[in-house]
């Protein structure tokens, strides 16, 4: 009875051990969820406030819109109508000159007349007779016309007051407001020098016509378009390593104009070394970041090299091919060991590429299986790991093991490849012996 007397403190101390880990466990958890309520509850308020700004500024910037187009449109009526008047009043003046002009010719004649009539005819025969000459050269039946005024304009404005009730109905329907977007970023994967941004349709009532993906650095201000079109799945490059960026997409339903509201937006990064060829290399021109090789017109041939080993087994190596030359059987893309200069293919040992026509080839042997001829977009990619490690029983040399899988085209082809010594990383290269070809590398 004592032994378990003595034993009751213990088991009573070990319990509010128990218990004091388990109270912290669900004070951690507890704060975890705080913290997600509380994350949660930001959201909706700084997208209630986002929201509020857009559409304050969205409908005093269509106020201000809709005000510069009518008075536009008033300016434009105003000058027609001073064109009509302008154009019809000047024959009336003209004709109003003429009129007044013969009143007043008229009026000189009556009165030289009654001068020359109350003189008798002896003594007035000379103004009677200039009188008469006077009057016979004026026609004195000739009048000239007077249009009618149903003949002449009369200006008035043609105004269709149901435009009042067409843009009510069009104001009344125009903007809504959504509680959350009908799409959202899935997945983020990074990449040597850049991200794959991944997104879903999360509204199984909207019907997704095309997508806008922008990005941005987290220190700054602005969204800038980066794809627009019907995928789910693009790869942002020209992406800085262990730099934050921001991602958002929206959608435009089918048969509509307006996109919908953006998601929310998510951070990504890559801490890859982006992928980049050597610089200086005689027949191959590079761009600005060096992550695209153009062969020039350059005689000069040979491999262009990558300027470090920076691909790692166990990540996915591609290739782009933007533009296509004339093709040849010793063209090669793949990745090898070391560099090594004075080969003008990577058909060579301790290297595994394909050339332009889709062959295979392994340490300088073509393979059986071969994969479709590589055209302009292709895209080739390069997934290798290791298998294992030491000594090989087998007599094709080599004592370290690596999986390559190579895809082009929706086919691939898999095979072991044996390297005299292990590598960790890997360099890749290519070799085109006509100009044209341009492949760009992530």
């Amino acid at each position: 009875m004592r032994g378990t007397m003595e034993l009751e403190p213990e088991l009573l101390l070990q319990e509010a051990r128990e218990n004091v880990e388990a109270a912290q466990s669900y004070r951690r958890e507890l704060s975890h969820r705080l913290q997600g309520l509380r994350e949660a509850q930001r959201q909706i308020k700084d997208s209630a406030s986002q929201t509020r700004d857009v559409l304050k500024q969205h409908f005093n910037d269509l106020k201000g819109t809709l005000g510069k187009l009518l008075d536009e449109r008033l300016v434009t009526l105003l000058q027609e109508v001073d064109t009509i008047e302008q154009e019809t009043i000047k024959p009336l003046d003209d004709c109003q000159k003429l009129i007044e002009h013969g009143v007043n010719t008229a009026e000189d004649l009556v009165r030289e007349g009654e001068i020359a009539i109350l003189g008798g005819i002896e003594e007035q025969n000379e103004k009677l007779w200039s009188f008469t000459k006077k009057a016979s050269h004026i026609q004195l039946d000739s009048l000239p016309e007077v249009p009618l005024l149903v003949d002449v304009p009369c200006l008035s404005a043609q105004l269709d007051d149901s435009i009042l009730n067409i843009v009510k109905d069009h104001i009344f329907k125009h903007g809504t407001v959504a509680s959350r977007p009908p799409v959202q970023i899935e997945e983020l994967i990074e990449k040597p020098g850049g991200i794959i941004v991944r997104w879903c349709k999360v509204d199984d009532d909207f019907t997704a016509q095309d997508y806008r993906l922008q990005f941005r650095k987290c220190s700054s201000n602005h969204f800038e378009d980066v794809y627009v079109g019907s995928e789910t799945e693009f790869i942002v490059l020209h992406i800085d390593p262990n730099v934050d960026y921001q991602f958002r997409v929206c959608a435009r339903g089918d048969g509509r104009q307006e996109w919908s509201p953006w998601s929310v937006p998510q951070i990504g990064h890559s801490t890859l070394v982006p992928h980049e060829w050597t610089t200086g290399f005689e027949g191959y021109s590079l761009s600005s970041r060096r992550n695209i090789a153009l062969r020039n017109d350059s005689e000069s041939s040979g491999v262009l090299y990558s300027s470090a080993p920076t691909y790692i087994c166990g990540q996915t190596l591609t290739f782009r091919v933007e533009t296509v030359g004339q093709p040849d059987r010793r063209d090669s893309i793949g990745v090898c060991a070391e560099k090594q200069n004075g080969y003008d293919s990577l058909q060579r040992d301790q290297a595994v590429c394909i050339s332009t026509n889709g062959a295979v080839f392994v340490n300088g042997k073509e393979m059986t299986n071969q994969l479709p001829a590589v055209t302009s977009g292709s895209t080739v990619t390069f997934d290798i790991e290791a298998v294992t490690l030491g000594t090989t029983n087998n007599n094709e040399g080599g004592n370290f093991k690596l999986r390559v899988t190579i895809s082009s085209n929706n086919r691939e082809v898999v095979f072991d490849w044996l390297l005299d010594q292990s590598c960790g990383s890997l360099y890749f290269g290519c070799s085109f012996f006509y100009p044209g070809w341009k492949v760009l590398v992530f």
